[in-house]
């Protein structure tokens, strides 16, 4: 009976593989529109698909990130200022776009901005504090879809969301998880709207890897403003040597989570994109596949013990 189950498991692995090796055809005559292009995720992704023959407008926030991409590739890729955040921002990078597809459409837009701070326990936080990563995070990328949704379904292309493995579990407090998981939501309720239309709609989860979003030093120095500007009061609940031990947790796990290979990523971004046959999700990273996603589908009342297991306690509760 096992190696009945067994056989028709690697038989669906296998024709999975030959099913996604198939890609799209007239590779230059297709847009696409990438968010957050001035380092990481974004910025290799805008690179490897102008290598592969894509027309690629690549969204950055600064004109250094601008005019870096320029110089580092073809003249099909063109740039576009952009911050999620601003609506006017937005309509100005889609009139741009509009003027560029004409009537072939926009293949693909890739919400690939985001930011990861602040992060910090939920009662150190202000509803400021989150207000700023939702806007980023989660209405960046509702509004950048929007605006440019009428010229996808006219080319029956692809919505490809980044979300994260954090949009399933919430093993840390603050509003990045919170807009993951919106995120999430967000991609599961568009691809079942955009179905009828012809347009995917897909989703990565990366797990840690190492980028600007998960700096190190820029974390533990926002976790230390955010620490200095407690109430007495709530530092006592945590514990006089609570910032110590985070520096010392900082070093000795979250650094040796980071996965250095940021194309294990853009490689599942790539085939959201030019596969004829993409996922509907996509899990980036060991750590993603094997530890995080299995957490997510476990009870809460074990997926809890698991991951306050070897965190940092303060008297109560977890970074």
């Amino acid at each position: 009976m096992f190696l009945y189950i067994f056989g028709l498991v690697v038989f669906y692995y296998v024709y999975r593989w030959f099913r996604e090796l198939k890609r799209v055809p007239n590779k230059s005559e297709k847009y696409v529109y990438i968010t957050g292009c001035d380092t990481g995720f974004g910025n290799l992704l805008a690179k490897h698909l102008d290598t592969l023959g894509f027309c690629v407008i690549a969204g950055c926030y600064t004109e250094k990130g601008e005019d870096e991409l320029n110089k580092a590739c073809s003249s099909r890729l063109c740039t576009v200022q952009l911050d999620v955040t601003d609506n006017e921002s937005i309509k100005k990078a889609t009139d741009a776009i509009k003027a560029l597809v004409g009537d072939r459409g926009l293949w693909a837009v890739v919400n690939n901005a985001g930011v990861s701070i602040p992060s910090a326990p939920n009662d150190w936080l202000f509803i400021e504090d989150f207000k700023h990563m939702i806007n980023v995070n989660l209405l960046g990328v509702i509004a950048v879809t929007l605006s440019v949704l009428p010229l996808i379904k006219k080319a029956k292309g692809r919505v490809v969301n980044i979300a994260s493995v954090f949009g399933r579990v919430s093993p840390f407090g603050g509003p990045y998880c919170i807009s993951k998981y919106g995120v999430e939501a967000f991609n599961d309720s568009l691809r079942m709207n955009m179905a009828p239309f012809g347009v995917k709609v897909l989703c990565i989860e990366p797990g840690f890897f190492k980028t600007s979003v998960t700096d190190i030093n820029l974390i533990q120095s926002n976790i230390k403003k955010l620490w200095d500007r407690l109430p007495q009061d709530v530092r006592d609940d945590y514990g006089s040597d609570y910032m110590d031990r985070v520096k010392v947790m900082m070093k000795q796990m979250f650094v040796k989570m980071l996965d250095g290979d940021l194309m294990k990523v853009v490689s599942c971004m790539e085939h959201a994109i030019s596969a004829v046959h993409p996922r509907s999700r996509y899990s980036a990273g060991w750590d993603a596949k094997f530890f995080w996603l299995p957490l997510s589908y476990m009870p809460s009342c074990i997926a809890d013990v698991l991951l306050l297991k070897d965190v940092i306690k303060p008297k109560v509760s977890i970074l």
